[in-house]
């Protein structure tokens, strides 16, 4: 056996201890680091092919694992903006050039642009909702931008759709076709009357006028007007002009045994709102009992002009804009990616990952979904480095380093020895 062997051997075990005091250092470093996921050095040993029966000495490498794949602990905080994934997937953010990362770091603010970004500096990635729901690429990152809630300061948002289930009572006298509603004369007689407030574009709000009127058995009249039309604010009728339609009426039948709508009867209403969008509202829960007129369910979506009161953020990713009126508008759907080894991602500067050959590519879904794990709102996902077990590695590799110098030493005093050999 060399002499030098003993040394390079030696050598190589002070290097293998100062890798690992490199990862500890890195450890303890960043024990309060968001997101950070502890690195560990992994020993592998060198053994070289001997010719001989002469024992030559090997060496040690060391691999650097990273455990990505490690949950940690949440703590609860006080913005929603701080989220933290219970589960697998990682959120998608971007750099300034748009270059796409992957990281577990949820503690995301607003900046002057009103867009959502962590501590590192990257973008909060997500699908805007603007135009519906996106249209995803699972292995891709098409369709996602910067998710802001700058734009949410002040909107109005348009009516559409609602719900609109009323008892009729099944006793209510028969009114004649000459005094109906929708002939809209001073004569004009209604079994039961409800207003309904619509939004129409810019936000104007629109009161609707609903008349019931019972034409025969189980058959009834709908019809809606435009309160703002009437003529005589007490009356109500006419509206506008006596004899002018309403903006909409339709025939509703019930079943004569459950009361019920029929199941000819149409179970929807549009209504044109004046200024604003066509308002489809679903009757299918009003029914016609012996008993007074009662209103089940009334809502209409839309809201008027009025500023965000806060943001939300709901385990499924969905981001909502909270308006001071309490309506609720979903902006942004928050995505997770993913790979089939999160271990072997690359770490990149500021708590991110770059997909590597070993890792596999990305998958893109959404929380909850597919094997993806839950969003959680104010809280963030604390470093999974334990303080003691790193102190403990700190002290094995103090003493591990002592000793391999021991044996450097011992091999270099051998070597003086050989060379001071006198004849």
């Amino acid at each position: 056996m060399g002499i030098s062997a003993i040394m390079r051997t030696s050598a190589s075990g002070m290097e293998a201890q100062s890798n690992r005091l490199g990862t500890v250092a890195d450890n303890i470093a960043n024990v309060n680091t968001t997101g950070y996921k502890r690195a560990d050095t992994e020993f592998s040993s060198f053994i070289p092919t001997r010719a001989t029966n002469e024992y030559v000495s090997g060496s040690v490498t060391t691999h650097i694992r990273n455990a990505i794949s490690e949950q940690g602990v949440f703590s609860a905080t006080t913005s929603v903006t701080d989220l933290a994934i219970n589960g697998e997937g990682f959120f998608v953010v971007s750099d300034t050039d748009g270059s796409p990362f992957l990281t577990r770091a949820g503690s995301f603010v607003k900046n002057g642009e009103g867009e959502l970004v962590n501590g590192a500096g990257y973008y909060l990635m997500g699908f805007a909702l603007a135009d519906g729901n996106p249209d995803v690429v699972a292995n891709g990152i098409g369709g996602l931008e910067r998710v802001t809630i700058s734009d949410l300061a002040l909107q109005a948002v348009p009516s559409t759709e609602g719900v609109f289930a009323t008892n009729v009572p099944a006793d209510a006298p028969i009114i004649a076709a000459a005094n109906l509603p929708s002939a809209n004369t001073a004569a004009s007689q209604f079994t039961a009357k409800t207003s309904l407030l619509a939004v129409a574009d810019l936000g104007r709000e629109v009161s609707l006028d609903f008349y019931w009127a019972k034409t025969a058995a189980e058959t009834w009249e709908l019809s809606v007007y435009d309160r703002a039309e009437a003529t005589t604010p007490g009356g109500p009728f006419p509206y506008g002009v006596a004899g002018a339609p309403p903006l909409t009426t339709a025939t509703i039948t019930f079943d004569p045994t459950t009361g019920a709508l029929a199941a000819a009867s149409p179970t929807t209403i549009t209504v044109p709102v004046p200024g604003g969008s066509p308002l489809v509202l679903d009757l299918a829960q009003s029914s016609q009992l012996a008993t007074d007129y009662t209103v089940v369910d009334a809502k209409v979506n839309g809201n008027a002009p009025s500023a965000v009161d806060r943001v939300e953020i709901d385990g499924e990713g969905t981001l909502y804009a909270i308006f001071e009126n309490g309506s609720r508008v979903a902006t942004f759907h928050i995505p997770l990616a993913d790979v089939p080894s999160a271990d072997n991602l690359t770490p990149k500067t500021g708590d991110v990952y770059t997909t590597s050959a070993t890792s596999g590519d990305m998958l893109i879904g959404f929380p909850g979904q597919g094997g993806f794990g839950i969003l959680s709102s104010s809280s963030l996902e604390q470093s999974t480095v334990d303080l003691a077990t790193e102190l403990v590695k700190m002290i094995e590799s103090e003493k591990h380093f002592s000793v391999n110098s021991k044996v450097f030493q011992t091999g270099a005093d051998l070597l003086d020895v050989i060379v001071n050999l006198k004849r």
